[in-house]
């Protein structure tokens, strides 16, 4: 237990304005449930989040001494922001979480802090699954990663073994993924296979789609099947047998039906009327389809795991 005493400076603040501040280290969520739980009290007793503190006023702090330290490179992943992750699926090796369009999932030129793999490294910090002060290299990470501005499944190893085994798996092709999608138009046929090579100009960070090879092209296979068409938006479901940067996105577009909210691909005055501003694609669905030894994750041999809700099919293709 630690004793703060109120001076005629810190005099007027709410109780957990004052807290937060000179408990950087707290995250915002706990320290909520510590005065829910009275482990906070003013003047020996519980108090509302709230309160107006006054002079002189004494602070009761019943809160785990760690939070007390000062924030450093060591201790970051106590805190800085509370973890937001959305679990499909956990175990003792892996995670699956849903990324929520937006978010990045690695740190860029544009965020640095509020990536999927720092809420996750953080997640696990705060379970005590993991702490970087007893690792010499490895470090929680993604095994599979999803543009910015698409949702969906993303894979994240506790551990280095869980780590090489789903890299091998996903070079071999035993991991199934499935995306869905909205196209703007109707695929002809509506089921079938999009194959060429894709050249990406990394200038631009733009993709090229190639019907026949071309040097630096990388080749691309894509099936897809029309679920269901609306007016001139149809929800189209894709698998990929190759995993290229903007894959589905270039090929639908090759095909005449761009994905609605596509800026790079896309038809701009239908995203306008539509006020779409990312690309509707979501990665809805994971397979662990082992067909080889997966050791130590062979009891998720033959699993599907599968988003329910993708904000883009509830949007136009609500499901009766």
């Amino acid at each position: 237990m630690r004793e703060f005493t109120i001076g005629k400076n810190d005099a007027g603040q709410r109780l957990d304005r004052f807290i937060a501040k000179n408990l950087p280290l707290l995250p915002p969520a706990l320290l909520q449930k510590y005065i829910r739980l009275k482990r906070v009290k003013v003047n020996g007793k519980g108090s509302k989040r709230d309160v107006r503190l006054a002079a002189g006023d004494v602070l009761q702090l019943y809160i785990n001494d760690e939070f007390f330290d000062k924030p450093s490179e060591e201790n970051m992943f106590l805190t800085v922001f509370q973890p937001r992750l959305e679990i499909i699926y956990e175990d003792e090796n892996l995670l699956l979480v849903d990324k929520r369009p937006g978010m990045v999932v690695h740190a860029d030129e544009t965020e640095k802090v509020n990536t999927l793999i720092n809420h996750i490294q953080a997640y696990l910090y705060q379970k005590k699954e993991w702490n970087p002060k007893q690792e010499h290299a490895f470090a929680p990470a993604l095994c599979n990663r999803i543009d910015r501005n698409t949702g969906g499944i993303v894979i994240a190893a506790k551990n280095a073994e869980a780590l090489r085994t789903i890299n091998e798996k996903i070079k071999s092709h035993e991991l199934e993924k499935s995306y869905l999608c909205v196209t703007v138009g109707r695929p002809r046929p509506a089921e079938g296979r999009v194959e060429g090579f894709l050249l990406k100009d990394e200038a631009k960070k733009q993709v090229s789609f190639y019907r026949r090879p071309i040097p630096g092209g990388k080749s691309a296979i894509t099936l897809y099947q029309t679920l269901e068409t609306r007016g001139e938006l149809s929800l189209v479901e894709c698998r990929l047998l190759t995993g290229r940067t903007h894959q589905i996105r270039v090929s639908m577009a090759e095909l005449g039906c761009p994905l609605l909210g596509d800026g790079k691909y896309g038809n701009g005055t239908v995203n306008k009327r539509y006020h779409e501003t990312r690309q509707a694609l979501y990665s809805y669905r994971l397979g662990f389809a082992f067909s080889t030894d997966a050791t130590p994750l062979n009891y998720l041999r033959g699993r599907v795991f599968t988003v329910e809700k993708v904000p883009f099919r509830e949007k136009y293709f609500p499901r009766l």
